[in-house]
């Protein structure tokens, strides 16, 4: 009995993926996202050169086959520096959709499952916060605190926090008052249990499928305020660190602007993709459809 269960789990997500693979947008979002996590959770092997290095080469060097990517004013190797940013790319949407998620889904059940003055102030501290617009909010931040990686992080898990809290109560409070789970309640069974046995895994699909969708947001955001000099201080190589420095030379050398371009339209094209065909494979309605 006790390993029926991961293996019915295992069984599941490999039948999921397999959906996915089968539809060629799907199957595209599932090889770039891949290829994203790989690339960044191996940049420190991957990179050829070392990323923050001067002097690498010759300053504004065109690509070759040494440096496909080319280099920057000060030497650096373009691609190498590619590579390590995606790993900052990973760390920050990482952390700031984990910890969103963790924080919405929460607050969402609480206040869904929880008492009417309990719902009543969630939503109140979610519109608070969904009423500031999520760029000018991390300016505002960034500025009295100072740029840094968990900066921005904790700026963009303020800003995700109210979609992913809204969509798991009204998941919720469309549940709770369900057969099964007033059968549970008649059977002595406590809230914890019922929350986390039942509604959470009933409501936690379109979560997920918010949350794919909302990776690349993230990586923009960072990669936006580093270009604008209030995110990660140099010598970081964040992809918005690269267009920074790029377009002072855009005129002469434009391919490092191409460079900290391609991986953000990239991750943008991954997870949009993934997201649409999980959200086709997850939503029996569209699956009907089809």
């Amino acid at each position: 009995m006790a390993t029926a269960a991961p293996a019915r789990r295992w069984r599941g997500v490999s039948d999921v993926v397999r959906r996915i693979a089968r539809d060629p947008m799907g199957l595209l979002g599932l090889v770039l996202v891949a290829l994203f996590l790989l690339v960044g959770l191996g940049a420190d092997w991957l990179a050829p050169f070392d990323p923050i290095k001067v002097g690498v080469a010759r300053p504004l060097s065109p690509p070759s086959w040494l440096h496909p990517l080319g280099t920057d004013q000060l030497g650096r190797d373009l691609f190498s520096r590619v590579i390590v940013g995606s790993r900052i790319a990973l760390a920050v949407a990482g952390a700031s959709i984990l910890v969103a998620v963790s924080l919405g889904v929460t607050m969402g059940l609480a206040a869904g499952y929880g008492p009417r003055w309990l719902d009543n102030a969630t939503l109140l501290v979610f519109d608070v916060v969904y009423s500031f617009p999520m760029v000018m909010f991390g300016l505002a931040i960034v500025t009295l605190t100072g740029p840094g990686l968990w900066v921005v992080v904790m700026v963009v898990v303020a800003a995700l926090v109210p979609s992913y809290g809204r969509i798991m109560r009204t998941a919720t409070l469309s549940l709770k008052n369900n057969e099964f789970i007033m059968a549970e309640r008649s059977m002595g069974a406590r809230t914890p249990r019922i929350l986390l046995r039942h509604i959470l895994p009933n409501a936690i699909g379109p979560v997920f499928i918010l949350a794919s969708m909302d990776i690349p947001a993230a990586i923009a955001f960072e990669a936006g305020l580093t270009f604008l000099g209030i995110g990660l201080r140099p010598p970081a190589p964040s992809w918005g660190r690269i267009l920074n420095e790029g377009y002072v030379f855009i005129q002469q050398t434009p391919w490092i602007i191409i460079a900290g371009g391609i991986p953000l339209v990239l991750a943008t094209l991954g997870f949009t993709f993934l997201g649409e065909a999980l959200r086709d494979t997850l939503d029996p309605k569209l699956r009907r459809r089809r």
